[in-house]
């Protein structure tokens, strides 16, 4: 049976990709997929010039301001052309671009301490003045809260970021609207909303299921419109990101302790890619 005649399980109801790793990224309409992903996605990230690792909100006690900054791209991201320049709004409202020769001091100033913008190797011109003596910084650190149920708790651990595009992990996230329904029911009080978890494709189930369907998914494939599939690896631990104030949504601990709680720490899977191809707003979702 061909990838359009099996029969769709739901639809693609917003895709999201994120310039710059750990700031706000930018929800779209259609995206281009290859086998690093949405093209674009966390192709940025900040580095530490003291120390050279990448600045994450995985540790909000050192990068507290994060979620402060939005990043989105100049132009469209296509394949086979260099990844267009990225444009930044800083926490005040100025904005600035990765190729202007003073973008390292501009960030430095709101971070309060010394940053350099930095590309992921992908085919394209380095970015202005960068000081990292390799081709990607590939270390990060992440802060573990005191909630029962993480591998650590109260203490900052450190991680390798995969090589390529600035990853934690897996290059895709998918998450359902029927998990967020039902984390919304195990904790009434919290504001379980997508852009709290940050995904990549986020899928409505067509007969309106409330659960975690993803767990379904893992091993299997999820084929999207007519040309994209997608690999599901296994389940995505959540981090104290999912806690954190981001525009309207508030700080709430109490989002991570529910998905601890009643799920084991996932929200959502991780997968790679298949098959290449462009994902619509709206597109069907079939399972293989």
């Amino acid at each position: 049976m061909s990838q359009a005649a099996q029969p769709p399980i739901g639809s693609v109801v917003s895709l999201w990709r994120y310039p710059v790793k750990s700031m706000m990224g930018e929800e779209l309409n259609a995206a281009a997929v290859d086998e690093r992903g949405l093209l674009g996605d966390r192709a940025y990230a900040v580095l530490d010039r003291s120390d050279g690792k990448v600045a994450s909100a995985k540790n909000p006690r050192k990068w507290p301001r994060m979620f402060d900054f939005r990043a989105e791209f100049t132009g469209p991201v296509a394949p086979g052309t260099p990844t267009p320049r990225v444009r930044i709004t800083l926490p005040d409202g100025c904005v600035v671009s990765s190729q202007q020769a003073d973008v390292n001091q501009l960030l430095s100033r709101p971070f309060g301490r010394e940053v350099t913008l930095q590309q992921a190797p992908r085919g394209q011109a380095p970015v202005i003045e960068s000081t990292d003596p390799s081709p990607q910084a590939t270390r990060a650190e992440e802060y573990w809260p005191d909630i029962e149920g993480l591998d650590y708790r109260d203490t900052v651990t450190d991680f390798e970021l995969p090589d390529g595009p600035f990853f934690d992990c897996a290059v895709v996230h998918l998450l359902t609207t029927a998990t967020l329904d039902r984390l919304q029911q195990l904790y009434p009080q919290g504001r379980f909303e997508a852009r709290r978890f940050r995904p990549n494709i986020v899928v409505t189930p067509g007969d309106g299921t409330v659960g975690f369907i993803e767990d379904t998914w893992i091993g299997r494939a999820v084929c999207i419109g007519d040309e994209v599939q997608l690999g599901v690896t296994g389940p995505c631990p959540r981090c104290v990101m999912t806690t954190l104030a981001q525009g309207d949504l508030p700080k709430d601990s109490g989002i991570l302790r529910a998905a601890a709680q009643h799920h084991q720490v996932n929200v959502g899977v991780y997968a790679v890619v298949l098959r290449g191809g462009v994902i619509h707003r709206g597109g069907a979702v079939r399972l293989q």
